[in-house]
């Protein structure tokens, strides 16, 4: 008797669902002890609102600007009003497509008891003040995806999201490229920082990124890039010019979670005032993914990564350098016998990438905020080859959901407006920021207009339209792949046409004429996909292997 996969899945997850899931399912944060006003929301404009000690607004550039303040349930409460439409769109864009891959109400109950199964644990892992935070933000969650887990533990889970993607590699989470320059190698001696956050959830998830600026009644205030319902920090400063950005390592794929990274910056960004500091609270929490956690400090002047994972525990500084790259590979010595880290580094895009770094450092001498920006859009290979739009071995792989750099000394920050790293680059200054906020009762917009770094303008040529559509092509490629479906000649022309540099054209359309048994021509798109840069080894040993089978059906 044949038993089916679904059965199977069930028995699992009623025997994983028995142990140890009930009391983080009953876990609640005490929130007793803070405010418990419900914030009032006030209309402004359909792009501005303010509470009594908050406002959010949308500038110019089309980036949201937040800014609350209070203890942490306050924070949590002033958060989710502000942004709870906000929220209910990047539910939609993060979840929507469940409902699509997962349609069985049946099936639906397996899911939410495997997130039960998997995030067990997490609870005793977070401080309390930020499950309080997460609690307050939950108030404003709506009930349209509570098969997943209900609004708390739902945007409990979310702050693992980051870390499982960087795990298992779906949802291209794997590319993010950082770089610090001071002393002699920029124009005041004092750091910069740049950084690409390449976090891809679909168009729809970056369309409304938001930039916060949170006065805590404990700790340091702070800004970071984020979006509706994440309250951990993936890229961040403090009014004490400590920054913090995250760059994904090799990773095992973790049987339970622990402390979700974003949460670890968090806690670092409100609680540190310098490099050891920072260090103190990495090493209190327990992780579940391999992270490079990039740490700059305007009081040290200089920047270390702090490497963290499941099993082990690394610093990296620069010695006789006044410049530190990070890519996505550890670098200190804690890692140098790690063998999926090193496996990492020879077959992924990490390396290449951060020898495109060294680069186009070297060809700046002395870095500004404008040179760390025309790096961060920086979108050819090595040696400047043209290496196709999109590839992973581009610090630019025009995906990312944001750029931004850092100018701790000044308090100073630059974080990109859509598309991608392309549009300007608007300015915020902490100082001003956390001074004016309190009174902004119009919610006007704090960004230095003076200081903002214009749009780059390959948004405008015909490469960039190619591209974009080059993205649907591929879509609706992949699409008929997937289902067998038939495509008009034109439409494969096209796709190349459209991103003839990039191997992964040619890969496709190989791919699509090889399921077709039309192996000929699979044959030689594969040939020609090897005449491109591909991106890692395993990719160019899939090539190889499409050719292999073709080379046996044809003699």
């Amino acid at each position: 008797m044949q038993i089916s996969k679904t059965y199977i899945l069930g028995i699992l997850v009623l025997v994983l669902t028995s142990c140890g899931v009930k009391p983080s399912l009953l876990d609640t944060p005490d929130v007793s002890p803070y405010n418990q006003n419900t914030p009032e929301r006030q209309k402004i404009t359909d792009s501005s609102y303010t509470t009594k000690n908050g406002y959010l607004s949308k500038n110019q550039y089309g980036q949201w600007e937040l800014y609350v303040s209070g203890d942490p349930y306050q924070i949590g409460l002033q958060t989710g009003s502000l942004t709870q439409e906000l929220f209910l769109k990047q539910e939609d864009a993060f979840l929507g497509k469940v409902n699509e891959l997962v349609p069985s109400e049946n099936k639906q109950k397996l899911l939410r008891k495997l997130l039960a199964w998997y995030n067990r644990k997490m609870y005793l892992h977070i401080p309390e003040e930020y499950k309080s935070e997460i609690l307050g933000v939950s108030q404003y969650a709506g009930d349209k995806y509570d098969y997943v887990a209900d609004n708390y533990l739902r945007i409990l889970y979310f702050h693992s999201a980051h870390d499982i993607g960087h795990a298992l590699q779906d949802l291209m989470l794997v590319g993010c490229s950082s770089f610090a320059a001071w002393g002699n190698k920029t124009e005041d001696g004092y750091l910069i920082i740049g950084r690409n956050f390449d976090f891809y959830a679909g168009d729809d998830f970056a369309e409304d990124k938001i930039i916060a600026f949170i006065k805590p009644t404990e700790g340091y205030k702070f800004m970071s890039v984020t979006w509706a319902g994440m309250m951990g920090v993936v890229s961040g400063m403090n009014d004490q010019g400590l920054t913090v950005t995250i760059n994904a390592g090799k990773s095992s794929i973790p049987w339970v979670a622990k402390t979700p990274i974003s949460i670890l910056t968090r806690e670092i960004l409100q609680y540190a005032s310098n490099i050891d500091e920072a260090i103190a609270i990495a090493k209190k929490r327990q992780v579940f993914v391999s992270e490079s956690i990039f740490i700059g400090s305007a009081k040290d002047n200089r920047a270390i990564t702090i490497e963290v994972s499941p099993k082990n525990f690394g610093i990296y500084e620069v010695e006789n350098s006044n410049q530190l790259i990070c890519s996505n590979h550890f670098q200190s010595d804690a890692y140098s016998n790690d063998k999926k880290n090193l496996k990492h580094k020879a077959e992924s895009h990490s390396q290449y990438r951060y020898e495109r770094m060294e680069e186009l450092l070297s060809e700046s001498p002395k870095v500004t905020p404008k040179v760390a920006v025309d790096i961060l859009r920086n979108k050819e290979g090595l040696h400047n080859k043209a290496i196709g739009y999109g590839n992973e071995k581009a610090l630019n792989q025009l995906l990312a959901h944001h750029g931004i750099v850092f100018k701790p000394h000044e308090r100073m920050v630059w974080v990109s407006a859509n598309p991608y790293q392309l549009g300007e680059f608007v300015a915020y200054n902490l100082n001003t920021i956390f001074s004016k906020a309190p009174e902004n009762s119009k919610a006007k917009s704090l960004h230095n207009n003076n200081l903002t770094i214009e749009k780059d303008p390959f948004q405008f040529t015909k490469a960039y339209k190619d591209y974009e559509a080059y993205r649907i092509l591929r879509r609706e490629v992949i699409d008929a792949i997937n289902n067998n479906m038939h495509l008009l000649p034109l439409t494969l022309q096209e796709l190349q046409n459209s991103n003839p540099e990039y191997w992964e054209a040619y890969y496709l359309v190989g791919k699509y004429h090889y399921e077709k048994k039309y192996y000929t021509a699979a044959r030689n798109a594969f040939k020609i996909a090897k005449t491109k840069e591909i991106t890692t080894v395993p990719e160019q040993e899939q090539v190889d292997l499409y050719l292999k089978k073709i080379k046996r059906k044809l003699n």
